[in-house]
């Protein structure tokens, strides 16, 4: 971490606590790499709301987390455990996006309102973390086909405008390659929602 921020949190410790969290989810085998620590320290100070290290990092702490990387680098286990740290407020939930496909093949339009105006007898939308935006496929429901993920976090976005709520997503696409699965509009909002925090494309399969 760079020496120059001032912050009153003790990074390394909390890495240490965060590991530990990590063994108990996942087993003895599961370890933060050193490597990996400049990624970890923003999406601490983020979900910490440690606005000095945030504020060095350029990280917006109005938007959500776009968290890319190479298959295997360890993104979800990381968001999964951003849980334990979120405060009140940050709470968010994981939900993999090809669960949120095969929903849609069950129950239809409905899911697109779920995943972003939320359920009828919610009073708010949720925080959610879409896991694995890409793998999911673009499905057809009663013959209409429907780019699922795309309908969503365009409604979000909407959300975000009008109600500041924020949306987390992790993802092994590039830019160009969202924009591909997705479209233009998507790519452009994303940049207006999300802060991007990427892996080097180089890190390699840590399973």
């Amino acid at each position: 971490m760079n020496e120059n921020i001032k912050t009153h949190y003790n990074y390394p410790e909390i890495i240490n606590k965060l590991e530990a969290k990590g063994v108990e989810l996942y087993g003895n085998h599961f370890k933060i790499q050193e490597t990996d620590y400049p990624i970890v320290f923003k999406l601490i100070a983020y979900f910490l709301k440690d606005e000095p290290t945030c504020f060095q990092y350029g990280i917006n702490l109005n938007k959500g987390i776009l968290l890319s990387g190479p298959i295997g680098c360890g993104k979800t286990s990381l968001m999964n455990l951003m849980k334990y740290l979120a405060q009140t407020e940050n709470k968010f939930s994981v939900k993999p996006c090809r669960d949120i496909s095969f929903e849609f093949i069950q129950d239809g339009y409905q899911i697109i309102h779920k995943y972003s105006n939320g359920k009828l007898y919610q009073s708010e939308p949720r925080t959610y973390c879409f896991d694995d935006l890409g793998t999911e496929n673009n499905l057809k429901y009663f013959g209409n086909e429907c780019n699922v993920l795309a309908e969503i976090l365009l409604s979000r976005y909407d959300l975000f405008i009008s109600k500041k709520l924020k949306t987390h997503i992790t993802t092994n696409l590039s830019a160009t390659e969202i924009e591909t699965h997705y479209g233009n509009r998507v790519r452009s909002r994303l940049r207006e929602m999300v802060n991007l925090i990427a892996y080097d494309k180089s890190t390699l399969d840590k399973r």
